[in-house]
This record gives structure tokens, sequence and C-alpha cells, in this order.
């Protein structure tokens, strides 16, 4: 999954640097805490009103990755590495991750869906067939 990370840099350390202490690192941190809320959908509530108040997108990034990095781990058993949210940052930048088969593309989009849905304008997923399509949104469909 390394090479993942450098094919999305170009092999920009520095760049791979900034989204560990932006995305990754205030991510992990929040891991405790999240761990301990029993209402994820309420803590999530309390982020789409900060939204509406104000609060930027990049601003609840590490907060709404935490929150569903937890949703994954408690309903499907599956928790995102650090790489995948270096991969959900990407996607919620508007840029495109190419991971191989296996990597988790699919529990990847849940950070940048997840994240994009705290406008309330509806986030869409394109996949390459009907079947992924159906499958996928099942499968993730807890995790919303």
């Amino acid at each position: 999954m390394l090479g993942l990370i450098r094919k999305l840099f170009d092999n920009n350390e520095r760049e791979i640097a900034r989204y560990y202490k932006q995305v990754v690192e205030p991510t992990n941190r929040l891991e405790p805490e999240v761990e301990r809320i029993a209402d994820l959908q309420a803590a999530y509530a309390e982020l789409r009103e900060r939204h509406r108040r104000g609060a930027s997108l990049e601003e609840l990034l590490p907060m709404a990755f935490a929150l569903t990095r937890e949703s994954a781990k408690r309903y499907l058993g599956m928790r995102h590495f650090d790489v995948q949210l270096i991969g959900g940052a990407v996607l919620h930048e508007g840029k495109i991750a190419e991971m191989k088969t296996g990597e988790g593309k699919t529990l990847v989009a849940t950070l940048a869906v997840a994240l994009n849905a705290l406008t309330g304008k509806g986030v869409h997923v394109v996949t390459v067939n009907d079947y992924l399509a159906r499958r996928d949104a099942e499968w993730m469909g807890p995790v919303y």
C-alpha cells in the first residue's frame, strides 16, 4: 500500500508529509475519544450543524474521518488504515486515487462521502457497473 501513496504524490515526500500532518495525525489523535461515543449518528449530526454554522469541511475532516472509521469498525469490522485516510482526503480534494484490487477503494470512498455529505447536498459515487454499485451500496450502507 505504500506504493499507492507514492503513486498518489509522484514520490513527493513533502506532499505525503503534509497529508500525514493535516489528515492522518489529527484523525488518529481523535480515535480514543470517538471510540467512547455511544451515538455516532448524533455526533455526525453535530458536525453537520457545525458546517451549517460556517465550519469548513477541512476543519471538520479529522472528526468526520474519525467517526467514519469508527462506524466502519463497529458495523463492518473494518478499520481504515492510515493510507486509506490519505486516499479519502485525496478524493475529497477532487483528485483521482489509483488503487489496485483489494486495497480498499470501497472503504476509502466512505471517508470522502461522509465528509461531503455534511453539506446536505448529496454525494454520488460512480462505479463501473450496476452490480458493483448495488453491492457496494449494500455493503457500506451501515457505515453511513
